[in-house]
């Protein structure tokens, strides 16, 4: 027959929130109070504590920096993207008379509409460029092209 070790009981007074909170925890488990309270009052009290706190704390950095290492690729791409675009457009659109550069300008506006709705229509819908895209893209030549 094993005995049980007896426990001490101690009172401690918690603040309004934490004891809900440890209610709630308590009933999401289907423990006791007690039972949650002596734990984390071990873990608290643990020598490994300290380490259990800095690998949880270094597998956030990590997280944050693998979405900073995302998002530096995709605001490279989006600059190569333009840049790409941009000399594109430079080298085949050549310089319109005054009277024609009106009506240029009022179809771009109206093209520009266009893009923007269809902008906007990707952005909600995707897939993304960035998906689009390997990751392992070499150079073609020294141009970009």
């Amino acid at each position: 027959m094993t005995s049980r070790k007896k426990k001490v009981q101690i009172s401690v007074y918690l603040d309004q929130a934490v004891m809900v909170m440890l209610a709630d925890y308590a009933a999401r488990r289907e423990q006791s109070q007690s039972m949650i309270a002596e734990a984390a009052i071990a873990s608290f009290l643990s020598p490994d504590a300290d380490e259990r706190r800095e690998a949880a704390i270094a597998k956030r950095l990590d997280q944050v920096d693998r979405r900073l290492t995302r998002q530096e690729r995709d605001i490279g791409i989006a600059v190569e993207t333009l840049a790409v675009f941009v000399r594109f457009w430079l080298a085949t659109t050549p310089a319109l008379p005054e009277p024609t550069a009106q009506a240029a300008r009022a179809k771009a506006a109206e093209r520009y509409e266009a893009f923007v709705t269809a902008l906007g229509r990707r952005l909600a819908k995707g897939p993304k460029l960035r998906q689009e895209i390997s990751e392992d893209v070499n150079p073609i030549d020294d141009n970009g092209m």
